[in-house]
């Protein structure tokens, strides 16, 4: 299993800055992804791991070997990309088999990676199809097995899903995390989809404007953000925040609640009037504008029904309030409303 380390990085396109000063450390075998909104940096960070941008500040190790010069082919990095990328005119055994022929590996030992991947991935039946005779599932399996056939010492991800419908997300997700353990390979994964992020991720990466915001655990960054960046990007619904005079506090300048940390009480500190709800099935999203240009989301459990333009009243826990200040900065000493 292979470290990886980045020191200082700093990426220029012209004159945008993409990468500030990125630092991070990956252990070998350990399950990254890094989220964030489009152009804070997140695919170019792949790109420079991988060699197909050059960095003009910093260090890229890979088992405290410095890679900066290195050449793409020589990283032993595979990269699975969102398009696929799939030579249309050649077969699925074909594609799996072409970067394995480049390095001039033998036919025996290109077969039997080949065998091993269609194992693995459930693709024996599509070896002689071409792409475009497969579904985007189908696709998205061969790319992953491209990279697979080359036993690379880092996986790299970029956004492999988006193009899949849910339940083949949720289906090819579950293989992304079994050839992981399976493998016990450094994965780096960037996506959009906070699902994604939560249920795969060992550590989390937030990116913001080409800075790193927070790394940790997927419920560490959820629990305790540092920030409100990371508290209002990570969960569905988003978290809510609240101007502090509506609930008496001085020494912030925002509070934020989570959306099931909001319930349904007959007196409370928060009264709403009702502007729209969403039926779930196993759960309700109470929409409610309570003043001061705010609307709130609850997220209620079960099936409840509301009256458009109602009168509501929602309370919480002390404990389950976050504070900011004007720099949107947590405050950690806590003050009750």
């Amino acid at each position: 299993m292979t470290d990886l380390r980045l020191t200082g990085i700093d990426k220029y396109f012209g004159a945008n800055h993409v990468l500030r000063d990125v630092s991070m450390t990956v252990p070998g075998g350990e399950f990254v992804v890094i989220v964030g909104p489009s152009g804070c940096g997140k695919t170019t960070m792949l790109r420079v791991i991988a060699g197909l941008e050059r960095i003009d500040a910093g260090t890229i190790e890979m088992d405290g070997v410095v890679v900066n010069d290195m050449p793409p082919a020589s990283r032993e990095v595979a990269m699975v990309f969102q398009s696929y990328a799939l030579y249309p005119h050649m077969t699925v055994t074909d594609n799996l088999a072409f970067s394995l022929r480049l390095e001039d590996i033998s036919k025996d030992e290109i077969d039997a990676r080949i065998d091993e991947v269609f194992k693995m991935l459930s693709l024996e039946q599509y070896g002689d199809r071409k792409p475009s005779e497969l579904s985007g599932g189908q696709r998205q399996r061969v790319a992953l097995g491209r990279a697979l056939v080359r036993k690379p010492k880092i996986f790299l991800f970029d956004e492999p899903l988006s193009n899949l419908d849910a339940a083949l997300r949720m289906n090819t997700r579950v293989e992304i995390a079994n050839i992981h353990r399976t493998l016990g390979t450094s994965i780096i994964y960037v996506t959009h989809d906070q699902t994604e992020a939560m249920t795969l991720a060992d550590k989390i990466v937030v990116m913001r404007e080409g800075r790193i915001e927070q790394v940790g655990p997927s419920l560490e960054l959820y629990n305790d953000p540092v920030n409100r960046f990371v508290a209002g990007f990570l969960g569905t619904p988003a978290m809510n925040f609240i101007k502090p005079d509506v609930l008496s506090i001085s020494n912030a300048t925002l509070v934020g609640l989570r959306p099931q940390h909001l319930r349904l009480a007959t007196s409370g500190r928060l009264n709403g009037t009702v502007v729209h709800f969403e039926r779930l099935g196993s759960d309700t999203h109470l929409i409610a504008d309570i003043g001061q240009d705010t609307t709130l989301v609850a997220r209620l459990v079960g099936q409840q029904e509301f009256t458009l333009g109602s009168p509501v009243v929602l309370d919480f826990d002390d404990e389950d309030a976050l504070m900011f200040d004007d720099h949107g900065e947590r405050i950690r000493v806590r003050t009750s409303p």
